[in-house]
């Protein structure tokens, strides 16, 4: 229950500060007052979005308090959100003069939807603008369902209708990734096909360069080599046949003196060393093959491995297997993309036959209510009024699955006899929709968990008889929760087990609003200017004193 609203720096006030109590609580006032001002600082309670230029001093912040009365159940929405329970919460917000905004809960700082998620389970704010929410969809499943066993069962659907959501949003995508993948997968494959072709784990590159040099200049080599050997080996001329010249005398040197003896051994070891390198040369020559048949062979390859190389924008073999490798994992991953598709796929599946059941649970569960909401509410609108009026619920089965089953829901309308019942938002007039309205809030109130309703001149465009029956209904409404009503009907305010006005006033050459409590005899007062206007009169204060009883 809402306890007190404290209000410092808003638009037109400066400081406000009332208690509520349990009951009806009527707040009255001229147009203009004020009472738009003290709803929207209420509404910055409810998480709403702050606005810079509500704040009247621009050089202080601004302030909007609400104290509430809590029971036990909300202890486990506190601990579960690291709050300290108490059973009187307050809950606050400031706007800074920088146009900051804050949130705190028992004076811990927390996010903007921590508020307005708690404070949503504690107060409903419903303005004479919003009446065109009974043409909405998705209240009038609000209504329906908040009288049934769906209350419950709802929020577990919808759960499960949003992780469904997911799961399409999955599936079109990875159908989005295969689909690219399928325009690429050809031609990676192709390219795969190419590298493992190519055997690159086998190639070394410069030995095969080397080989192909070897080959395309084998007669220079060839030739080369034989002349070199004939320049060794040529008889008396040869480099061998001096060679042996010049180590006969050396050998002999040495005999005479034994310095020589070292270079001596030089010489052999020159010698032995030429005798094994033109061995070498000799054998290199016989093997020398010119093959043009291998030629050929050498040319493709290194072709080939130059073609990938400016084909990949490489320069070695060992980049062109690093890319075969990532285009093979690559190629295994559009595999297991396959593979996830059709396990989506699947869970979709499964997901949907499981939202189709507890879509016709819930479908039922509206088929059981809608004739106990029918029956109530059309005792409650002809109470107000509205006696030959009739409504209807239908629920229309739709092909696809929705945030509130498989079917849409219209609720059908109509005000006198003789008439077809049509779509309520084509079948109503400005007051009869506040009617209807009360009559909804009124059912809504007597199953719902939430402590304070605040409704805001709902009770626009009746007057008479009917303003007084709206006034019983309110009044039985607030036996079940806290009713804060503002209105300009005086059968209404006549109801009220709290009054309170809201005035508008100079202080100090500055207009400003408040709200003040009134008393039996202020009560009276109110009723009976409501009644008469700005002069009252005596039949307008023995009026008042009827309507109050």
């Amino acid at each position: 229950m809402l306890t007190r609203i404290f209000i410092q720096n808003f638009a037109l006030i400066d400081r406000l500060e009332i208690n509520l109590h349990n009951g009806l609580q009527v707040i009255t006032g001229e147009t203009g007052a004020g009472k738009s001002i003290i709803l929207g600082a209420l509404r910055l309670i409810l998480g709403e979005r702050a606005d810079l230029k509500s704040i009247s001093n621009s050089d202080s912040k601004s302030i909007v308090e609400a104290e509430f009365n809590l029971n036990d159940n909300f202890k486990n929405y506190f601990e579960n959100h690291d709050l300290d329970y108490d059973s009187h919460t307050i809950i606050r917000r400031e706007i800074l003069p920088t146009g900051k905004s804050r949130a705190f809960i028992n004076d811990i700082p927390v996010t903007l939807d921590i508020l307005k998620e708690l404070s949503q389970r504690l107060i409903d704010i419903h303005s004479q603008f919003e009446t065109s929410n009974i043409f909405n969809e998705d209240y009038q499943f609000k209504i329906i369902d908040g009288l049934s066993e769906n209350k419950n069962l709802l929020p577990n659907y919808q759960q499960q209708f949003s992780d469904y959501l997911k799961l399409k949003r999955h599936l079109e995508k990875l159908k989005t990734q295969l689909a690219e993948g399928n325009k690429e997968a050809d031609y990676k494959d192709f390219l795969l096909n190419e590298l493992f072709e190519a055997d690159l784990d086998q190639v070394n590159f410069e030995e095969l360069q080397d080989q192909l040099n070897t080959q395309e200049n084998a007669e220079e080599i060839s030739e080369n080599l034989a002349q070199i050997i004939q320049n060794f080996e040529e008889e008396n001329l040869g480099i061998f046949a001096q060679l042996s010249e010049v180590r006969n005398k050396l050998n002999k040197i040495s005999q005479l003196s034994h310095q020589f003896e070292n270079p001596k051994q030089r010489l052999e070891e020159v010698w032995l060393e030429l005798k094994d390198l033109i061995l070498e040369l000799e054998d290199e020559a016989e093997n020398m093959d010119i093959n043009g048949e291998l030629l050929q062979e050498l040319n493709l390859k290194t072709n080939k491995l130059n073609s990938l190389f400016l084909k990949h924008n490489v320069n070695s073999v060992e980049e062109l297997i690093e890319i075969r490798n990532q285009i093979s994992e690559n190629q295994s991953q559009f595999l297991d993309l396959e593979n996830e598709i059709a396990k989506t796929n699947e869970d979709l599946v499964n997901s949907q036959k499981d939202l189709e059941k507890s879509a016709k649970i819930i479908s039922e569960n509206r088929k059981k209510i809608i004739p106990i909401f029918i029956k109530k509410i059309e005792k409650i609108i002809k109470q107000l009024g509205l006696e030959k009026a009739k409504i209807e619920v239908e629920l229309i089965p739709t092909e696809t699955l929705s945030t509130f089953g498989k079917e849409s829901i219209q609720i059908l309308f109509q005000a006198n006899s003789g008439f077809p019942l049509m779509p309520i938002q084509n079948a109503i007039s400005g007051g009869e929709r506040s009617r209807v309205m009360l009559s909804i809030k009124k059912i809504m109130a007597e199953n719902s968990e939430l402590p304070s309703l605040i409704l805001d001149e709902i009770d626009t465009g009746v007057s008479g008889k009917i303003a007084e029956e709206m006034g019983n209904v309110m009044q039985e409404m607030a036996k079940d929760l806290q009713l804060i009503v503002i209105t300009h009907l005086a059968q209404v305010a006549a109801k009220g087990n709290n009054n309170y006005k809201v005035v508008k006033e100079d202080i100090a050459g500055k207009t400003q609003s408040n709200i003040i409590s009134l008393n039996e005899a202020e009560k009276l007062q109110e009723i009976a200017q409501l009644l008469s206007g700005s002069k009252i009169t005596e039949a307008a204060v023995l009026q008042a004193k009827e309507l109050i009883g």
